[in-house]
């Protein structure tokens, strides 16, 4: 990487790290991808291809190098395995900078989700300046990431038109326990 491109942070927290995708991490991230009850709150909604999946790590890539900031591949401290993505995404055409979380079904149900999240915005507020209008993009349907949104404290603020259906934007608090 050059001078100009910043550099990805990695972030420890008890359970996981929190780094840059590499190449590497393609057969796990594609297997995530491949899982239909993964993927079905995601984007368009449904599981994608492979290459779709390389895609996606090559876009977070991206951000970061244009943004500064971006989504980070997490990794479980025990393991060394991915277990799924938090981080930041606001590419063109987003509504604003969005707080967003994946992870691969066998680590549901855990935490992880919620101490990514809480480690990433914390991180991107106090260490990059993040400071400006924070939300996360949710389907109605999706339950799970409703009730992790209002656990890191963020309140329902719209419904709109996103990605060929319907988001609910839940804003996050500019300042929190774990920002």
């Amino acid at each position: 990487m050059g001078d100009d491109v910043a550099a990805v942070p990695t972030l420890h927290t008890e359970r996981l790290v929190l780094r840059a995708f590499t190449e590497a991490d393609l057969d796990a991230y594609a297997a995530m991808c491949a899982d239909e009850e993964v993927m079905r709150h995601i984007g368009a909604g449904g599981a994608v291809g492979r290459d779709i999946a390389w895609r996606q790590m090559a876009l977070f890539a991206g951000h970061w190098a244009l943004k500064g900031y971006g989504m980070w591949a997490l990794e479980d401290r025990a393991s060394g395995a991915l277990v799924g993505r938090a981080g930041f995404l606001n590419p063109e055409g987003w509504p604003a900078n969005e707080l967003g979380w994946l992870l691969a079904r066998p680590h549901w149900g855990r935490g992880l989700a919620h101490e990514a999240a809480l480690a990433a915005r914390a991180h991107g507020r106090q260490a990059m300046g993040l400071s400006g209008r924070l939300i996360s993009l949710i389907r109605a349907d999706n339950l799970r990431s409703i009730a992790l949104a209002r656990r890191l404290g963020a309140e329902h603020e719209e419904t709109i038109e996103f990605m060929g259906g319907v988001a609910q934007v839940w804003r996050h608090p500019a300042s929190a326990p774990g920002a």
